[in-house]
């Protein structure tokens, strides 16, 4: 009867709710055990009774697979879901956004004031950082563009290398899977020059659409060894002189990413690009323009 009267009572105990009138953050800290938990779950107040909590945690085989990480607790939630949670890893994620068109040192910028991430990485040390990652790349001590413009989800205590390590091999899987179904004849001795005219199409793109046409210009342009005469490309060359505005002086000044002065593609891609912009690098529109015509709705 006692047996039967205390499973019932636990039965009961485990369809209470915790005690908690708004969400609630709680984190399981690596090699915690279930009698730390417990006790941080009592001194928070978000359980009543811990002693009757740890055997109830014990009974449903829970004291060996906690999963470390951040929580969040909502106030309908019961004892028996909580633990649940716990045994599953159902940890609070965050997010980080690495936005088509940034330049690494505005990409690294925000991710190093992310509050959620750790470690920071300064833009004078990211390829030490990360260059032993980074492989099949001719400018290995420029990692400019060689992250890929997408939302990444993240745990709390994730660090900026993890995140920047996720975006350049989805940067790589993408880009391998474009250039195995590109136009045939283009003017690119590898993916990576794909890359670079793809960051050149990413920041000289208005209205996402104009993408494929945008690369239609620039690859003729290629062809016939004309140079390319974009204005990114100075912009970028130009670093932290540049104030916003472009002058004459300026697009005769010889950099290795001024393109009114170079032939072909400069050295390295000039920001970060999502898959539309390697697409379109890849499978420019056909026709016959040489230079971008002005359209009165910009």
């Amino acid at each position: 009867m006692s047996l039967a009267a205390g499973f019932y009572g636990l039965r009961w105990y485990g369809n209470q709710q915790v005690s908690a009138d708004r969400d609630t953050e709680f984190v399981i800290v690596p090699g915690d055990s279930l009698g730390r938990v417990v006790r941080r779950l009592s001194t928070d107040q978000l359980i009543q009774y811990p002693e009757v909590f740890e055997v109830f945690a014990r009974m449903k085989g829970v004291a060996a697979g906690l999963h470390a990480g951040e929580y969040l607790i909502s106030p309908d939630i019961t004892y028996r879901q909580l633990l649940n949670k716990f045994a599953e890893g159902d940890v609070r994620y965050y997010s980080a956004t690495l936005v088509e068109g940034w330049t690494l040192k505005e990409l690294l910028q925000d991710l190093n004031n992310h509050p959620k991430l750790l470690s920071p990485i300064e833009p004078a040390s990211v390829s030490l950082a990360l260059g032993k990652y980074v492989q099949g790349v001719p400018e290995i001590d420029n990692l400019e563009g060689l992250f890929y413009a997408d939302t990444y989800s993240f745990e709390a205590g994730t660090t900026v290398e993890s995140i920047l390590k996720r975006a350049h091999n989805r940067l790589q899987s993408v880009l391998t899977e474009e250039w195995g179904q590109r136009a045939k004849g283009l003017p690119y001795k590898a993916p990576y020059d794909a890359l670079i005219m793809a960051s050149i199409i990413e920041k000289e793109t208005g209205v996402p659409s104009e993408r494929p046409d945008i690369a239609g210009v620039f690859v003729r342009r290629l062809e016939k060894r004309m140079r390319l005469q974009t204005d990114p490309t100075v912009i970028y060359g130009m670093g932290d002189r540049y104030e916003g505005e472009l002058n004459r002086r300026m697009l005769r000044e010889r950099t290795a990413y001024n393109t009114y002065v170079i032939h072909g593609l400069p050295p390295t891609p000039i920001a970060a690009v999502g898959r539309e912009a390697i697409r379109a690098a890849l499978n420019p529109s056909d026709g016959k323009t040489l230079y971008f015509v002005a359209r009165g709705d910009g």
